[in-house]
């Protein structure tokens, strides 16, 4: 893939964390990587120069890049640990196995102890994890010593060693982090409470154990134990900023199947997970076009055989957004609530979401794409109509505006490719003409316009549309034989009466159907310089009415006036103003005139 193949896909990668996958022709998985940014990342292949001989060649080889988001760059980092193991491309070095990453253990024994563990044993035992950072497990350890006083000796705590006083309690007991079970100061209903609402906390349940904390609180304030009531909100406290651990990785949820859907009227698209002991190891999105009146239960039962048999899955459980009749009965279906389950189905379905974003996305460019043709086939029809020597890509059009006789003023506007190009639009004043004289007002803007497009060495127009008759168009062809621009463009009258166009020289006019397609364009854009033209017209009419008010007063002129404009915008909000606010805009002499008769003005 070059880069150039590669900027036609680039805006389609996610700029947020997750994996990337590059496949060769053939259809084979070369390489997996991970990115905090995905876009950032997989662009870097592509967008900058190389100098390691492998990575250019990887490059060369590949023909396809899929991506799976997830929720953080630790998750990326697990789940391209899974996915490497799990294929082993030929260009990703063989990572470490999980027995690198700790865990954390809950012994299955009674009064079960809590502790870290970088070895994950069939004994029973719940193991949460693997985390990817030694720090954040030894923070979590810290928090559990904290808020659930567990026993962290080796003891063989059984029932009859403890009834015979075999132990002592320790340090640990004194010190408030274990309630001595080795001497029967607690009982196993106790520590296990406290264990199941670890076991909540690591799932990254939170809610149940907070709401345990706070009923355990009412009673304390219940029999004014407030100081043990204030232990207990304080662990609360730290409940509510402790985050839930990777869905990407989770012992606790074993071998999965985990599908999301979401439809329109057309479509439907379906995500699938595959999740072997805890970890994700397969992830693909695929698009249904509906061809009858599928619900949305079918697609997904007719989505999860296909990708069941694709991916050659025996999970004897399904995890889905609704419950479905699925024909196999044997197998589980689990619509989850919260828990580990519920975040991989939001981890689907985050992947599925942004996989119809895409598909909607490219469905609008190819509408564009589409538009642009027919603009180009209209671009091409009014070049035969008007017999230009090339496809008119850049028009320009040109009206005057002196409505009632006053403020005589002109606009241009510019269409590059059929489309309005709004930062070249001008407007003018006519600066050399006295009185209304709508021709002389057009040679000038004409020559004024293209005169400093030869100074400044921009590109001319293909066509130039002149709002009017003969008369218009010939005192615009005046400037530009005057500029030796003749033969150089073309130029056309639009009368508004027939919609006829004229050519200068030509007696006779152009009479195009009136929907053709081509005249359709050209009506548009002299309706744009109409639009525009007035628009400026109107502001400065009111502009000038609003000065004309200003300047009637004696002793105030156009610079004085224009400066209280400037400033506070309207003659209503000068009126508005003390003496003191005129004084430190135009002095105080001034100042004293505007306001006295303004003030006259508005007792009458």
């Amino acid at each position: 893939m070059t880069a150039e193949e590669f900027s036609h896909l680039s805006n389609e990668i996610p700029a947020m964390p997750g994996i990337y996958k590059y496949f060769d022709d053939a259809g084979n998985l070369i390489y997996v990587g991970k990115a905090k940014h995905l876009r950032k990342r997989v662009s870097s292949y592509f967008n900058r120069s190389i100098d390691n001989k492998k990575t250019i060649e990887l490059v060369k080889r590949i023909q396809k890049i899929e991506f799976t988001i997830v929720d953080s760059e630790e998750d990326a980092f697990l789940l391209e640990n899974n996915l490497i193991k799990e294929y082993q491309p030929v260009y990703n070095i063989n990572l470490k196995d999980d027995k690198g990453y700790p865990y954390v253990v809950i012994k299955k024994e009674r009064f079960p102890r809590v502790f870290i563990s970088r070895k994950k044993i069939a004994d029973g035992s719940f193991y949460f994890g693997p985390y990817t950072s030694v720090g954040s497990v030894m923070e979590m350890i810290s928090f559990i010593k904290q808020n659930f006083p567990l026993r962290s000796c080796k003891l063989n705590l059984t029932e009859n060693n403890i009834l015979k006083n075999k132990f002592k309690v320790c340090l640990e007991y004194h010190l408030g982090n274990c309630k001595g079970p080795c001497e029967g100061l607690q009982s196993q209903e106790d520590y296990d409470e406290g264990i199941q609402q670890l076991i909540s906390l690591l799932k990254g349940n939170i809610k149940p154990v907070i709401q345990y904390f706070k009923t355990e609180i009412k009673k304390h304030a219940e029999n004014l134990a407030f100081e043990k009531a204030a232990v207990l909100q304080s662990k609360v406290n730290n409940l509510i900023q402790y985050q839930a651990k990777s869905a990407v990785i989770n012992t606790n949820t074993g071998t999965i199947d985990v599908f999301s859907i979401i439809d329109d009227e057309k479509m439907a698209f379906v995500n699938y997970l595959s999740v072997n002991n805890g970890s994700v190891i397969h992830t693909k999105t695929i698009t249904i076009e509906k061809k009858l009146e599928e619900t949305i239960e079918e697609m997904l039962i007719f989505s999860i055989a296909s990708l069941r048999q694709l991916f050659n899955s025996d999970a004897k459980e399904i995890v889905v957004p609704f419950i479905i009749d699925y024909p196999k009965k044997e197998i589980k279906f689990t619509v989850p609530k919260l828990g580990d389950k519920k975040k991989l189905l939001e981890l689907s379905l985050k992947n599925v979401q942004y996989f119809k974003g895409l598909v909607e996305s490219k469905k609008r460019l190819q509408l564009q794409k589409d538009s642009e043709t027919e603009t180009e086939n209209i671009l091409k029809l009014i070049q035969e109509d008007l017999k230009l020597p090339a496809i008119p890509t850049h028009i320009e059009c040109f009206d005057n505006s002196n409505l009632h006789g006053t403020n005589a003023v002109a606009a241009m506007v510019c269409f590059k490719n059929g489309i309005p190009s709004k930062k070249d639009y001008r407007h003018f004043n006519i600066k050399t003409v006295e009185g209304i004289n709508d021709f002389a007002s057009m040679k000038e803007i004409v020559h004024r316009r293209y005169k400093k497009i030869m100074d400044e060495s921009l590109p001319l127009p293909q066509l130039i549309i002149i709002d009017g008759g003969k008369g218009q168009l010939s005192a615009a062809m005046e400037s530009i034989d005057e500029l030796g621009l003749t033969g150089k463009v073309t130029l056309i009258g639009l009368a508004k009466n027939k919609e006829e166009i004229f050519f200068s020289g030509d007696s006779e006019s152009l009479l195009l159907p009136w929907d053709r397609k081509s005249l359709l364009l050209i009506r548009k854009i002299r309706d744009e310089v109409h639009r525009f033209g007035i628009t400026f017209h109107r502001k400065k009419r009111s502009l000038s009415a609003i000065k004309n008010e200003l300047e009637s007063i004696e002793g105030i002129g156009v610079s004085t006036a224009e400066k209280l404009l400037i400033e506070f915008k309207s003659v209503k909000k000068i009126k508005e103003l003390n003496l003191v606010q005129l004084e430190k805009s135009i002095g105080k002499s001034k100042a004293e005139i505007v306001y006295n008769a303004l003030h006259q003005l508005k007792g009458k």
